[in-house]
């Protein structure tokens, strides 16, 4: 009778275990160089929703000077690596503290993920259903970027936007289409084809002159990509203001491969926008 009672405890622990552990976890914080806030956006326009993480400044203060605000694309790779990051370039190099923002899918699978629409800029070769970098930046213009701006106490004059690879893509659609949204884009090794001639035509009108665009290129990233990248810097630095809307910089990642030195792209381009030491 004892044995049977024990083996009844036995299923009975494993039973709940497994909910006792998840009551565990979901108490633990976030690790404090991450910590902020983390809410579900619902796109009405997209008729989808995305995971929105915000990394906030150790020292933030909603009454104190407002912050600038990083809005990370892929946040659900790049958020935890580069907003914790930010912490360490603020001690090393002096960079302003600022409010960061992960744009997650929730998931890679593509059923959740949709990267390769969202991020894609039109192309003849693509029909308006394959090609979704306008609809997705309407969500950051209409929808994402007022919900930030209505939470957190941060500088819509300072606003950044980082992409990597075919997240570049959609950083440089955004420089070419929408210049006046973000002061500052990094595009880490994008990947640009197709889509590449609606990103080196003519672009639309900016209302300021203090606009950047860096893009950094890994020197082992992808041999298709590099050239691509360099294209681009080179068709946009040979023109002038206004048709040329913003300064336009290639930074080369010594060693650099196309996803793994995302850190080292987010400094280098950071250092420049924010006029701290070149990297």
């Amino acid at each position: 009778m004892r044995g049977l009672v024990s083996i009844l405890f036995g299923f009975l622990l494993l039973a709940i275990a497994p909910h006792a552990y998840a009551q565990q976890v979901g108490e633990v914080p976030f690790p404090a160089a991450l910590r902020g806030d983390a809410f579900r956006l619902e796109s009405t326009s997209l008729g989808r929703g995305f995971d929105i993480y915000v990394r906030l400044p150790l020292d933030y203060d909603p009454e104190g000077p407002a912050y600038p605000v990083v809005y990370l694309l892929d946040g659900d790779s790049l958020f935890p690596i580069l907003a914790a990051n930010h912490l360490f370039l603020t001690y090393d190099e002096g960079l302003p503290e600022a409010v960061v923002v992960g744009i997650a899918y929730g998931g890679f699978d593509p059923s959740v993920n949709r990267r390769g629409l969202d991020f894609q800029s039109p192309d003849e070769s693509l029909s308006p259903d394959q090609a979704g970098a306008e609809a997705f930046h309407t969500v950051l213009t209409d929808e994402l970027i007022p919900t930030i701006e209505g939470r957190f106490h941060v500088d819509p004059d300072r606003r950044v936007l980082f992409g990597q690879s075919r997240g570049g893509n959609l950083v440089l659609y955004s420089a070419v289409a929408h210049p006046d949204v973000f002061w500052g884009r990094i595009a880490s090794n994008p990947s640009l084809t197709p889509g590449m001639g609606s990103i080196v035509g003519g672009a639309a009108s900016a209302g300021r002159d203090d606009l950047k665009v860096a893009v950094t290129s890994g020197e082992r990233d992808r041999a298709d990509l590099r050239p691509e990248a360099a294209f681009w810097v080179e068709t946009w630095a040979g023109r002038d203001w206004p048709e040329r809307p913003w300064q336009v910089r290639l930074f080369p990642i010594a060693g650099g491969t196309h996803a793994a030195n995302a850190p080292d792209a987010y400094r280098a381009g950071m250092l420049w926008l924010f006029e701290r030491r070149e990297p």
